[in-house]
């Protein structure tokens, strides 16, 4: 018995940091849900009374703005304080601090940032002398990289198609593939023996 408990704490110690690390564990970015689908536009000032945040939520209210925005794939992310919502929406606490702590890397400290990210997942700051206006906002979605441009949206057929090729032997030679049997069982293990 000495022996088991002496194995399993010894695996624990082992292998305890290699599950901490996984992904699974890593809380992922509110942006992700928008990888490749649409061009977040993230405004962080420090209070809902700055005047860049307060011209572009009342520039959305005009029809003509709204249109060319929802046309560009734009979404957009305030965080006022440590207040976070997405169109509206409130965030999360945890949603909202890793956004600001992945954005404060891409620049210095400042009262007002202005970040578009690409589809690509790219950020890319955008400056102003004064309150960033929906001009130089769209103004920088247009001068983005074909590349970033041409980035479509997995559809969900294209998904289970990658799920199913997985499963799946390639064809060889034009010939349709076999499927793949699934395994077999694996018999219980056998009880351990002092």
């Amino acid at each position: 018995m000495l022996v088991r408990s002496l194995t399993f704490a010894s695996l624990l110690v082992v292998a305890g940091p290699l599950f901490a690390a996984t992904p699974s564990n890593v809380d992922p970015s509110p942006l992700e849900q928008d990888l490749g689908k649409a061009r977040p536009l993230i405004v962080i000032v420090p209070s809902t009374a700055d005047p860049t945040l307060r011209g572009l939520q009342d520039a959305l209210k005009d029809p003509d703005t709204k249109s060319k925005f929802a046309e560009r794939n734009l979404v957009l992310y305030s965080v006022a304080g440590t207040i976070g919502k997405r169109d509206d929406k409130f965030l999360e606490q945890k949603d909202t601090m890793i956004l600001i702590r992945q954005l404060s890397k891409a620049a210095e400290k400042a009262d007002t940032r202005v970040f578009l990210v690409g589809k690509d997942g790219e950020a890319r700051r955008i400056e102003s002398d004064g309150p960033v206006s929906f001009k130089q906002i769209f103004d920088a979605v247009d001068q983005l990289p074909a590349e970033e441009k041409a980035i479509q949206p997995p559809t969900v057929a294209s998904q289970a198609a990658s799920q199913a090729g997985a499963e799946e032997k390639p064809a060889k030679d034009g010939k349709p593939a076999k499927p793949v049997k699934p395994a077999k069982p694996l018999p219980p293990p056998k009880p351990l023996e002092d």
